[in-house]
């Protein structure tokens, strides 16, 4: 009560800052003292205080301009300015942990009350790409948020590379460096980064669904296939702006070029075949893009409905005539072998009786009774007769 009279009689007024807390004390407008922790005793008429939250301890440009303008020295004593070079980062440590990356180039002010603070400077290639490892260390380090979280709050991105691949970082558009694969990590240094992946593996390319006149004027529809890989990916994601858009310009081109030359009798007798001119055309065009074309195929020939109607026609006749063909071939043969069997028989007549016995017994055997109209002397006779 007595304090209270006592602010009241001298006009004053009493402001008491916590630990995370630090004001900037003004009078009549002025910019005149940082105030720290504790009990601070104001004019009440023209003195005011801005209060800072040191959990967020960076400071804003205004605030920076107007310390820096209203007295050099108090700036001085509790800025703390981190400025990083062309070819390097700075890491910026608060009690021991990672909290802030500046990247290159670039520049950040705290309050030096809201450390401790400690600066790590570390050298960084095209791009802001850090070195190898750097930023696993640096987002492992900080044991309070997740990988993601503190990739976010170090300002840092990952670009990951997988098995059979490479990878390129981009600046405005113009590569700058390769990855390998792996993870990357990169804090950049302005907008306009990014990557491109390339795949290294053996793959197959096709161009579908092209309807093309042939050189009789039959219009089909064609299905093509090509395998590739890429064997200079530098040259693919720099020489065209998209090498596989390329690739498939270049098939359908060839693919035109041949099925327009060509009869329709012809593609579909050698409908997997691929005019070998035209595929070294590809392949030479394919090679200035980094890009090696293996076998190219004609996967499909697709008739239209009334074409294929007629050809389907004209097969079906030509199988039945050549089963004609067969039949009347084969019945030949058999009156050939029937004619030369009664021959036989009529030049031996023992022969003969084999075969009539021959028959009998076949009858006989499918009957049950078998009734015998000359009498058994007679066929008793006929048998002695062909032992005789």
């Amino acid at each position: 009560m007595l304090e209270r009279l006592m602010d009241l009689l001298t006009g004053t007024r009493r402001i008491t800052l916590t630990e995370a807390q630090l004001g900037l004390k003004s009078r009549k407008g002025r910019l005149v003292d940082v105030l720290g922790p504790g009990e601070h005793r104001l004019d009440r008429k023209h003195e005011t205080v801005e209060l800072f939250d040191l959990n967020a301890p960076a400071v804003a440009q205004s605030t920076i301009a107007a310390l820096s303008r209203a007295d050099a020295d108090l700036a001085e004593t509790h800025l703390m300015r981190v400025e990083a070079g062309a070819d390097e980062m700075i890491v910026i440590l608060r009690a021991g942990q990672p909290y802030a990356t500046v990247a290159p180039l670039a520049s950040r002010v705290y309050w030096k009350a809201g450390g401790p603070w400690e600066l790590e400077r570390h050298a960084v290639g095209a791009a802001g790409l850090l070195p190898t490892g750097l930023g696993d260390r640096l987002v492992a380090r900080d044991r309070t948020r997740s990988t993601a979280l503190a990739a976010k709050a170090l300002g840092l991105e990952a670009y990951d590379v997988a098995d059979g691949h490479l990878g390129f970082l981009t600046e405005g558009g113009v590569v700058v460096a390769e990855l390998a694969p792996g993870r990357h990590w990169v804090l950049p240094p302005a907008t306009g980064v990014g990557s491109k992946l390339v795949d290294l593996r053996t793959r197959v390319h096709d161009v579908t669904g092209q309807e093309v006149l042939t050189r009789d004027r039959v219009t089909l529809r064609v299905n093509l296939t090509a395998g590739y890989r890429v064997t200079d990916a530098r040259a693919a994601v720099s020489t065209v702006r998209d090498f596989e858009e390329a690739l498939h310009r270049s098939l359908q081109l060839a693919l035109r070029r041949i099925v327009g030359t060509r009869t329709l009798d012809q593609l579909l007798a050698d409908k997997v075949a691929f005019d070998a001119d035209a595929a070294e055309a590809v392949r030479t065009e394919a090679r200035g893009f980094g890009v090696e074309v293996g076998a190219i195929e004609l996967r499909d020939v697709i008739l239209p409905g009334e074409m294929r109607d007629i050809l389907t026609a004209v097969v079906a006749a030509e199988k039945e005539a050549e089963a004609s063909v067969i039949r009347r071939r084969e019945e030949t043969n058999a009156t050939r072998a029937l004619l030369n069997t009664a021959k036989v028989m009529a030049d031996n007549p023992v022969m003969l009786r084999l075969k009539e016995l021959e028959a009998l017994e076949t009858v006989a055997s499918r009957v049950e009774r078998l009734t015998v109209h000359n009498g058994t002397g007679g066929l008793l006779g006929d048998i002695v007769r062909l032992r005789d």
